[in-house]
């Protein structure tokens, strides 16, 4: 697991939080917020995913030549 995936992963969890409250206290803005930080945090993780799943080709590349 690498940085990106780790600070995607807690951005996500930060846009739950923020998107939850924002439901329960009746504030669209803190809503429309979490929404927003559970995207960006979505494709941080992403990236890291895709950093991770280079590293593995290139891991099997060297492994067979």
């Amino acid at each position: 697991m690498n940085k990106d995936q780790v600070k995607g992963t807690a951005e996500k969890m930060k846009g739950k939080v923020n998107e939850a409250v924002g439901r329960a206290t009746d504030n669209p803005a803190r809503e429309v917020k979490g929404d927003l930080q559970q995207g960006a945090g979505q494709a941080r993780k992403n990236v890291g995913d895709m950093k991770e799943a280079a590293k593995d080709v290139e891991k099997d590349t060297k492994r067979h030549h």
